[in-house]
């Protein structure tokens, strides 16, 4: 077995011990007795629900995403750093990955996680809309170079892994989220040769949520995946435009 291999098997079997975390929101400044005494966690929820301080997680994607993901950053992290053999290191909140991974157990060499959030369309089927794998434009189409936002080159990382985390919407309930599934994959393996974006330079995943627990994206292999996205035809915007200048100027320094 793969070091990459290793790596998904532990992600998976870790994985499956969480459970979901945020459960709303804390509002402070209402009436309460302290000190405030629970016997449970249980009987702690209800006491701060009964006093008030609860109010629910937002309802919209991106914002409720956000929370799910850093719940998950955290919860990885906390599990990293429980065995000598295994590093993580956390990365910004708009940059790649998510966590960096790397230690003994998986080769010592780093391994890319990525943490994407979707909610399951009505159907239950497919997700509601495309999970994004990467950025087109920058860091995936010049893997050489050191963007902002990253630990280091794309091609250095021995592999690249996302976490999907798949939810039905609740729209009654303060924490919102129901059936929460958890799925690691390869990104090349759940791939499409869709972007997720009409406007940005993203590359899209299958929508199909059983395509995505089998890792059976559309394309036969990780070679074929690389050739088909590296020559797809992103926009390089001015802005990006000078930032690559620069960085290329720089390694030319160098």
């Amino acid at each position: 077995m793969s070091d990459s291999e290793q790596l998904i098997e532990w992600l998976r079997s870790v994985c499956a011990k969480y459970e979901r975390e945020p459960l709303a929101i804390y509002r402070a400044g209402r009436a309460a007795t302290f000190p405030l005494k629970a016997n449970s966690e249980e009987d702690l929820q209800q006491k701060l629900e009964a006093g008030g301080h609860f109010i629910a997680l937002p309802k919209e994607s991106a914002a409720l995403a956000n929370i799910v993901e850093v719940s998950l950053v955290d919860f990885l992290m906390d599990c990293i750093g429980k065995h000598n053999d295994i590093s993580g290191a956390r990365g910004t909140e708009r940059g790649y990955p998510d966590i960096e991974i790397t230690g003994p157990r998986f080769g010592d060499v780093p391994h890319a996680l990525d943490v994407k959030v979707a909610r399951r369309a009505k159907s239950g089927n497919q997700t509601q809309s495309r999970i994004t794998l990467y950025t087109g434009n920058t860091y995936f189409r010049y893997p050489q170079v050191k963007w902002p936002g990253t630990f280091r080159p794309f091609r250095d990382y021995a592999s690249h892994l996302d976490l999907i985390a798949i939810y039905t919407l609740n729209e009654d309930s303060r924490h919102r989220i129901d059936d929460l599934e958890l799925i690691i994959q390869p990104a090349w393996r759940i791939a499409s040769k869709q972007r997720s974006s009409t406007t940005r330079e993203y590359l899209g995943a299958v929508t199909s949520i059983s395509d995505l627990r089998a890792g059976k994206g559309e394309f036969e292999s990780e070679a074929a995946f690389y050739a088909f996205w590296r020559k797809y035809p992103f926009k390089i915007g001015k802005a990006v435009q000078q930032q690559l200048d620069k960085l290329l100027a720089s390694k030319d320094d160098n």
